[in-house]
């Protein structure tokens, strides 16, 4: 059969195609039954937060760290609950990953603080011995973009429909007028400032300036990364 086929390549075409359908179908399939639409208690991103995976992106951190844990036992064992479709359904676009220098982040929010990622970002010696990530010391005195970040949250609420300012609706996160984001923004600032403790961040926000730098919204995205965004 087979080397009938390859003497006869229409056929072998039609082969491959139907071959090909067949599997495409197999994968595709089950992402549209329930279990692959937004997990039920997701909430999206805050604004703070999408400024933080914006960093994240520009900083190219998917380049060495991965957002997806398999169901292996030795992935769960160490890095938590194995990742589920629906827990992407408002990322865009996805950060997945497709190497591994440094361990998965998909659920470090449930293992990490604050103030650890402020010390790993600022000297990654200090807190994991013989790492080769590089310092991110910039990342604490460049103000962070505010604007294109609400940009982005409005855009992901008014071209995809993610549930900002959805009323009786718990997964909704409220996003409200420019003015509004950024008295919010501020504010989960200022909690993640607080956990940071001495790094230097810390003394700059609260010195009374209010600047808010790349390397808190990052560590807001961090921090998300995890079980915090499933709303109970």
């Amino acid at each position: 059969m087979f080397a009938w086929l390859e003497k006869n390549p229409f056929f072998f075409t039609i082969a491959f195609v139907v071959v090909f359908s067949i599997a495409g179908l197999i994968q595709i399939i089950p992402d549209f039954r329930k279990s692959s639409q937004p997990l039920e208690g997701l909430r999206p991103l805050t604004v703070l937060e999408t400024a933080g995976r914006q960093v994240y992106m520009k900083e190219g951190c998917y380049n060495c760290h991965s957002q997806l844990i398999r169901d292996f036992k030795s992935e769960v064992m160490r890095y938590g609950m194995y990742s589920l479709s629906g827990e992407y359904a408002y990322d865009r676009p996805f950060l997945w990953g497709s190497k591994r220098t440094g361990p998965d982040l998909h659920r470090v929010g449930d293992s990490r603080s604050s103030d650890w990622h402020a010390n790993h970002m600022y000297d990654p010696t200090s807190v994991v011995q013989g790492s080769i990530m590089p310092k991110y010391a910039h990342l604490y005195t460049k103000e962070i973009d505010f604007e294109t970040a609400y940009a982005e949250a409005l855009t992901q609420k008014k071209v995809f429909n993610v549930p900002y300012d959805v009323e009786g609706l718990k997964t909704s996160v409220k996003l409200g007028s420019i003015t509004e984001a950024w008295e919010q923004f501020v504010k989960e600032a200022g909690n993640v400032v607080e956990d940071m403790k001495n790094e230097p961040t810390a003394r700059i926000f609260n010195s009374g300036n209010g600047k808010i730098t790349e390397i808190v919204a990052l560590i807001a995205y961090m921090n998300s990364l995890g079980s915090s965004r499933i709303v109970k």
